[in-house]
């Protein structure tokens, strides 16, 4: 539970002209509403901080601007890649450092507005030393769990990087699989390079980081989550899917197609033995992976069991985003959160401590830590309104 202070305690004095605003909330929640209207005002910018929202011709699933709006309201790092291509968290971190001088050299202040947590977390905590994957040994990787399976690697990471695998369940593929490729690549395991310090782009003390964490009430969240998914579905969100895979070479793995809907509607296209999914690379492969029973399924049951699995990954992915945005809240001043009772919910992002599923926040609480300040709201509007104060 965050102990509130009162609004009168919060700083309304003007933004000064090195911020950096980060407009952070779980998805659905309003959030582009509000950065238009900041954009409006003439002295912002935005950057995308939205980790789907940087494919191309992705556009109805994740509830991308439309092209007239994004001419009206430009965004950066949006649009600019294929999904076939990869984009790591190093790359938006540097993208992001070169956009922040950019724009302050415009005199204008950066508005980062998404709801990709990792990219946060990477701004405020700061990037691993941990180096990137080289390419082949990836593929080496992945070559060998899908020849032995998950099991023989975990084993294999117990032997040199047995702090690692204690960590990692058997479930967590991708993570065992990027253990092993550090290790191949570097000869030293990941639990030792987690060792080096950090360095995070918020701590640059010439500048003010302004981070303004929105949590509404969660059971409005969740209708409006499913009204956004239900217009989705009318607007042709499936026949988007259908038609990517017509157009690039995909493959059901590719960060791309693990997007929220994307991977679930994937999953129906392999299950009623689509036509569509005949273009996935590695098709037969991808269902043995996935373990799906392949069957002609009745189509509108099929149908409407994809359409509720994409509704409850969203709505996990919303609660996931809780969950960090109670950690950052909590990284500033841990006496502000507390265990709420009965609450068991536990963060695997900044923190291994449990906090309250409190939704609803009545007032705001400022937490401050040098150059940078976050304040915890309930609603978009009233992130708006202390904003619209210190403009």
């Amino acid at each position: 539970m965050v102990n509130h202070s009162t609004k009168s305690s919060l700083d309304k004095s003007p933004l000064p002209k090195n911020s950096v605003v980060c407009l952070m909330a779980p998805t659905a929640s309003g959030k582009t509403s509000l950065a238009y209207e900041l954009y409006e005002t003439g002295k912002f910018e935005i950057i995308s901080v939205d980790s789907a929202l940087i494919y191309k011709d992705m556009n109805i699933g994740t509830a991308k601007p439309t092209e007239e709006e994004l001419l009206q309201y430009p965004h950066y790092l949006v649009d600019i890649i294929d999904p076939t291509d990869s984009y790591s968290v190093a790359n938006f971190v540097t993208d992001v450092e070169r956009l922040i001088k950019e724009i302050h050299g415009r005199n204008k202040i950066p508005l980062l507005v998404g709801g990709t947590m990792m990219y946060y977390m990477a701004l405020f905590d700061g990037l691993s030393a941990v180096p990137d994957t080289d390419p082949q040994i990836r593929e080496q990787v992945e070559q060998w769990r899908k020849q032995q399976g998950i099991e023989v690697l975990h084993q294999y990471l117990q032997q040199v990087d047995p702090v690692i695998a204690e960590r990692l369940p058997l479930g967590d593929t991708q993570r065992i699989t990027r253990a092993i490729e550090v290790y191949k690549q570097t000869g030293k395991p990941v639990s030792e390079w987690q060792k080096l310090p950090k360095q995070a782009l918020s701590n640059n003390p010439e500048q003010y980081w302004l981070g303004l964490a929105v949590m509404p009430d969660r059971a409005w969240l969740h209708e409006r989550i499913e009204l956004r998914l239900q217009i989705m579905w009318q607007q042709g969100f499936f026949e988007e899917v259908t038609a990517l895979l017509q157009q690039y070479e995909l493959s059901a793995d590719m960060p791309s197609m693990r997007c929220v809907g994307y991977r679930q509607v994937i999953d129906y296209l392999l299950l009623t033995n689509n036509p569509a999914a005949e273009r996935l690379i590695n098709n037969s492969k991808t269902i043995e992976d996935k373990g799906l029973a392949v069957n002609n399924l009745d189509e509108p049951t099929a149908c409407q069991d994809m359409k509720n699995k994409a509704l409850y990954a969203t709505r996990q992915l919303a609660k996931r985003q809780y969950t960090w945005l109670r950690n950052l809240v909590a990284s500033f001043d841990p006496s502000n959160v507390e265990p709420a009772k009965g609450d068991q919910e536990n963060s695997s992002l900044t923190t291994q401590r449990q906090f309250s599923q409190t939704d609803t926040f009545n007032t705001s609480a400022q937490l401050d830590r040098g150059n940078k300040v976050v304040h915890a709201f309930a609603t978009i509007t009233e992130a708006k309104d202390y904003l619209n104060a210190r403009l």
